[in-house]
C-alpha cells in the first residue's frame, strides 16, 4: 500500500527531541548502577580474599555476583538510551509522528475519534506524577508495530462511545507541556480534556501477546 504521508513532518511541526531529552537522566542512572556494581565487587573480592587483614569469607563471593548482575544492567541501561538518543516526536496539522530505534509511525488525526490527558499521584509517596496522552482510534489499529507496539493499551474508555483499545503516550518531564499544547492547538476537534486516573495508570504493553503474534506470523 502506498504510503499517504510520504514526506515526513510540515517544516513548522512542533518538535520534541525525547531522546536527547532523557538520555540525560537515563546516563547518570546507568552510571549509577554500574558504580554500585564496582564497588560491590571491590567489596566482595577484599572480604573473600582476606585483604582486610580478617580470615578470607568465601561467602563474599555473593556480593561479587551481585556486582556483576548490577554492571550488566548499568550498561543495558546505558545502552538502551544511547540508542534511543535520536528519538523524537513531531506534531503537526497531519498527526504525532513518532520516531524511534524500533522504526517511524505516524498517528493521523483522521484515524482517531478522541484525545485526552490521562494522570495519576505516584505510586510511592513524593513520587512525581505520571501524565499520559491517550489517543483513542476510530478504527482497527496495528497492535504489532515495531515503533508503537508498546504503547498499546487495553483499558476503559475514556467515553462510552470509544473502543478500550487506544494507544498510551507517556509525556514525561520537560516533554510533556509542549506535547500537550501541541496535540490541543492540531487536534482541538479531538480534545476529550484531562483525568485522573488510580496510581500507576501507565501500565505495561502486552508483551506476552506481542511476542505470540510475531511468532505465529513467522511460522
Amino acid at each position: 500500500m502506498t504510503n499517504p504521508y510520504p514526506h515526513g513532518p510540515a517544516p513548522g511541526a512542533t518538535l520534541i527531541k525525547t531522546g536527547r531529552n532523557q538520555m540525560k537522566g537515563g546516563l547518570a542512572a546507568g552510571a549509577g548502577c554500574g558504580v554500585f556494581g564496582l564497588l560491590a565487587i571491590i567489596a566482595g573480592l577484599v572480604a573473600a580474599l582476606g585483604l582486610t587483614g580478617k580470615e578470607p569469607q568465601p561467602g563474599a563471593y555473593a556480593g561479587v555476583l551481585l556486582g556483576l548482575v548490577a554492571g550488566f544492567f548499568a550498561v543495558g541501561i546505558i545502552k538502551g538510551f544511547w540508542a534511543a538518543r535520536h528519538s523524537f516526536l513531531c506534531v503537526d496539522h497531519v498527526g504525532l509522528w513518532i520516531s524511534n530505534p524500533k522504526g517511524n509511525k505516524v498517528i493521523p488525526w483522521d484515524t482517531l475519534a478522541g484525545v485526552g490527558l490521562y494522570w495519576s499521584k505516584g505510586e510511592k509517596r513524593g513520587a512525581p506524577k505520571q501524565y499520559s496522552i491517550e489517543m483513542c482510534p476510530n478504527g482497527p489499529i496495528d497492535v504489532d508495530h515495531p515503533a508503537v507496539w508498546n504503547l498499546v493499551r487495553d483499558d476503559e474508555p475514556i467515553h462510552p462511545s470509544l473502543p478500550r483499545l487506544r494507544y498510551r503516550l507517556p509525556a514525561k518531564g520537560a516533554d510533556r507541556e509542549p506535547l500537550v499544547a501541541a496535540v490541543q492547538h492540531y487536534a482541538a476537534h479531538l480534545w476529550l480534556g484531562e483525568s485522573e486516573r488510580a496510581p500507576g495508570h501507565i501500565g505495561y504493553p502486552d508483551i506476552k501477546g506481542h511476542r505470540a503474534r510475531i511468532r505465529e506470523r513467522t511460522r
